[in-house]
């Protein structure tokens, strides 16, 4: 055993040998060892060696980027050719149409240069079409269904560019809502004949009818009040005409169908004036009856601008207990915004639709 391993060990001592002088060999070849003086000879050398592995790599690298870019754009732009084919060719009103167009600012039309926004309509026509399915049971797969559909389109398009011509003449006035008048307009939405529902009771029934959010609700109905208050502001005629009705209360008349008959003669405007019977106090008339039930018996008010945009009132209260009122009214109409608008929906000029809606005479005539 001793002799084998001494054996063993001399052959192990042998093979290292010759492995060592094999190194130091191909060292001289390859330029001898390394002193101070081929230090950067070596140097250049190993570097030399690693490039060929450095070089295509970094090729690759760019090739890469650069069909990343490609893909990337060509991606874009597919999106963007078939998000158009959607809303403006095949006029898609799904429920992920509409919310891309509440975070992507696209116009269904203009007026006067306004870009009337895409999601605006949608949230117009899709309420109206839950309402027509959801309540009326409207079956849209039929003839007269789809009729029907294409009548709301048209319709509500017509309204959607009335709002964005309001909205562009309250910014120029300097009108707004504010928060404490849309609030006093939801409370009186609120009330019922059994008193004042709750805002989770009065939401679920808007979002069971029309399917909107509260927040969308409230998106609507202060777009709204806007467009009312516009309506008054611009409206030159209607106001002479409420200021002589309240001339003529002031100097003493009583009589509202004098009044009436007396602004009719004096103004180019058509005063109405009218007595309805018992009404409940919480009868929803943008805010008359409301204004009727503050009045002593016999008491005329001033101007009352309905929060429903329907005109200037003077009331005169008959009659009241605690839960009905009984009074007559004037009712002084605004029509100025009402004729801009429908002057412009005729001036292809002012008007630009991007997308085809039926002729809503065509469909009242069908």
């Amino acid at each position: 055993m001793p002799f084998q391993t001494l054996s063993n060990y001399k052959e192990t001592m042998k093979k290292l040998l010759n492995k060592l002088r094999r190194t130091k060999d191909k060292g001289e070849q390859s330029g001898g060892r390394i002193t101070a003086d081929t230090i950067a000879e070596h140097r250049e050398r190993i570097l030399a060696g690693g490039r060929r592995f450095k070089y295509p790599m970094q090729y690759a690298r760019h090739k890469l980027v650069f069909n990343t870019i490609i893909i990337s754009v060509a991606a874009i732009l597919l999106m963007l050719v078939v998000g158009w084919w959607q809303l403006y060719i095949v006029q898609n009103t799904s429920d992920f149409m509409y919310r891309v167009t509440r975070v992507v600012p696209v116009s269904v039309a203009s007026i006067d240069g306004e870009a009337v926004r895409y999601s605006d309509y949608l949230l117009k026509y899709r309420g109206s079409i839950h309402y027509l399915r959801e309540i009326e049971n409207v079956n849209f797969s039929t003839e007269d269904g789809q009729r029907q559909a294409d009548f709301v389109r048209s319709q509500e398009l017509n309204d959607t560019i009335a709002d964005t011509y309001a909205t562009k003449l309250a910014r120029e006035r300097g009108i707004v809502v504010t928060n404490e008048e849309l609030e006093q307009v939801l409370q009186q939405q609120r009330l019922s004949g059994s008193g004042e529902q709750s805002e989770a009771a009065y939401y679920t029934t808007i979002r069971d009818y029309y399917g909107w959010s509260a927040e969308e609700y409230r998106e609507i109905t202060r777009t709204k009040l806007l467009r009312q208050k516009v309506a008054f502001a611009i409206d030159d005629q209607a106001r002479d005409a409420s200021t002589r009705a309240a001339a003529l209360i002031t100097d003493g008349e009583t009589d509202l169908k004098d009044v009436a008959e007396a602004v009719n003669d004096t103004a180019n405007i058509n005063a109405v004036y009218a007595a309805p019977g018992f009404l409940p106090r919480t009868n929803q008339d943008g805010g008359v009856t409301a204004a009727a039930a503050a009045l002593d018996e016999g008491e005329i008010s001033g101007a009352v601008q309905s929060s429903n945009g329907s005109g200037y009132f003077f009331i005169k209260l008959m009659e009241k207990t605690d839960t009905q009122v009984r009074y007559q009214y004037i009712q002084i109409p605004v029509n100025a915004l009402t004729n801009q608008v429908q002057g412009a929906l005729e001036d292809t000029d002012r008007v630009k639709v991007h997308i085809e809606v039926p002729d809503p005479v065509e469909q009242t005539q069908s």
